[in-house]
């Protein structure tokens, strides 16, 4: 941890990410004379060569960027339809939902599996806008780290192999290692003799390197409309995909205003719908009729009212998601003071909300947080959403399978439409003090993300925490009736909850549930935490230590 000196000449920084690669970067560009928002993009970029199956150039974004003026800025960079799909397509191969809600079954797979699932990418036209918008250095600069990693290698790492070889099967869904070598390009960069690439082994991909080469010059028009763009299009639609040139040329991110509410006297900031934001929000909104640190951490009493206030929101946004006519505006309306105090006082009563299971991203995502002691914050969620295992000819990325969370049954609120803006559980976060960044913190996880985030702002807000603390403390998930507790939850616990008639189900992992990165600067003094499930860690640049 170290002190914040306020009004320095090199602003000091924080950033934190699951890959040791990717947060090395963002230190390196700092000390170049990139500001918090080159380090993010520069960490970024890098993700997506050493973490194929989880974001890259091919997939999808969510930022928040909180400015030296006290402002938070949203950029939705999530991907769309193709303008070629129909709402029809798949609902005479509907099989039903997977089994753990993250998404939808057809016939053969081909909403997650290939090339008919891709959707619109906006992942480089949202770090293209945060470039121009906030950035410090030159574009080019920011892919040289990406370039050389992809150029000369980068190690398997623990995480690249439990997803390598992760049983997806049995939830109804294709096996991430199939998908690595899915293509022709795949087969060739990961197939081994004795099946996948293993820890230790280093992955060198030529294809990208050349791909990120031609972006760092020719800039994101190239993939959009350019050379790049030409490619990736010709490969798709030859190999049967429904992506166009139409769909990439007129491809634009948004810039909504966010969600916020007031939480023990912070503001707290999340992306509106289609983001995830209100989900999160409506459960702190929830938490905060309670006098939550007066209670043991994880203590029965503690996990009933989080379960409970988790719960209320997810049943909301089911609704909401089922709903034909739902629209941004009914997702504010769950944040109304009366409506959430009716749900906290309906919890003190002792109800227990109803939920069935959550529909909602893959849980192989990635995220970074940054914070900067001039007043900027950058919180990213980036994505493929559910990787489709397609790699375009000659690219060297992976394409996003986010077809696979539209609902193949017409009628809904997330059933397929032509061009159609994803929904996502993704819940990037920023809170200001004083209109300064405090926190910035997300998670990959799909349903799991919201759980993941309010805990981590709850253990600082709350229990006073550091960052690495709350990211590391055990947690609960929430994605139906059951309850689903970490390992580190001690069974006396358990044996509690399940004595006042709650389904417990206890998870293998001593870390389990996302993989939330937090970076603060609670108190004047910078910290940062990595989740132990993936590969990363935090760093600061710009401070002596204490």
């Amino acid at each position: 941890m170290t002190s914040i000196a306020y009004g320095r000449n090199e602003p000091s920084t924080v950033i934190s990410t699951p890959q040791p690669e990717a947060t090395e970067t963002g230190i390196d560009i700092l000390a170049n004379g990139g500001n918090a928002v080159d380090a993010a993009i520069a960490a970024s970029l890098v993700q997506g060569v050493i973490d194929p199956l989880m974001c890259g150039i091919g997939g999808m974004a969510v930022i928040q960027v909180a400015t030296s003026n006290g402002k938070v800025h949203v950029i939705d960079g999530l991907g769309k339809t193709p303008l070629d799909a129909d709402e029809h397509m798949w609902s005479k191969d509907f099989l039903g939902s997977t089994t753990d809600g993250f998404g939808y079954r057809v016939t053969d797979a081909r909403n997650e599996y290939g090339p008919e699932s891709v959707l619109t990418p906006g992942f480089l036209q949202s770090i293209a806008l945060l470039h121009s918008e906030y950035g410090k250095l030159s574009w080019a600069d920011l892919f040289g780290p990406a370039i050389e990693i992809a150029r000369n290698g980068w190690m398997i790492r623990p995480h690249n192999a439990t997803v390598f070889h992760q049983d997806e099967r049995r939830y109804g869904r294709v096996d991430y290692g199939e998908k690595l070598v899915g293509s022709p390009d795949g087969r060739k960069l990961y197939s081994r003799e004795n099946g996948y690439p293993r820890v230790g082994e280093l992955i060198i991909n030529s294809d990208l390197a050349e791909t990120l080469t031609v972006l760092a010059k020719e800039g994101v028009q190239s993939f959009y409309t350019g050379t790049i763009a030409r490619s990736m299009i010709d490969s798709i639609r030859r190999d049967g995909g429904l992506l166009s040139a139409a769909d990439l040329e007129y491809y634009t991110v948004t810039q909504p205003e966010p969600a916020s509410i007031s939480y023990r006297g912070w503001d707290v900031y999340m992306p509106p719908y289609p983001a995830g934001g209100v989900q999160a929000l409506q459960t702190l909104s929830i938490l905060k009729e309670f006098d939550i640190s007066s209670l043991e951490h994880n203590s029965p009493d503690h996990l009933i009212i989080m379960s409970e206030a988790l719960k209320a929101a997810l049943s909301d946004k089911e609704r909401l998601w089922s709903s034909k006519d739902a629209s941004a505006s009914s997702f504010e309306m769950l944040l109304d003071s009366r409506y959430v105090c009716n749900q906290a006082d309906m919890i003190k009563s002792g109800h227990r909300f109803d939920v069935d299971a959550g529909r909602n991203d893959s849980p192989h995502t990635t995220h970074l947080s940054v914070i900067s002691d001039d007043g900027t914050a950058v919180s990213m969620t980036h994505t493929l959403g559910n990787p489709s295992g397609y790699i375009p000819t000659g690219l060297g990325f992976m394409m996003n399978g986010g077809m696979s969370t539209f609902d193949p049954r017409p009628g809904s609120n997330n059933s397929i439409a032509p061009g159609k803006r994803r929904s996502t559980t993704s819940a990037p976060t920023i809170v200001l003090s004083n209109q300064r960044p405090i926190i910035a913190v997300g998670a990959p996880g799909a349903s799991w993300i919201t759980s993941a985030v309010v805990q981590s702002l709850s253990n600082v807000l709350d229990f006073g925490m550091s960052a690495q603390e709350a990211v590391m403390a055990p947690r609960i998930a929430i994605t139906s009736n059951a309850v689903d507790i970490s390992n580190r939850i001690p069974r006396r616990v358990q044996r509690v909850l399940e004595g006042r008639d709650y389904e417990v189900r206890r998870s293998p992992l001593s870390y389990a549930f996302a993989a939330p990165h937090m970076v603060t600067a609670v108190h004047g003094r910078l910290d940062g935490g990595a989740d132990p499930q993936r590969d990363g860690y935090a760093d600061t640049y710009g401070t002596d230590p204490l």
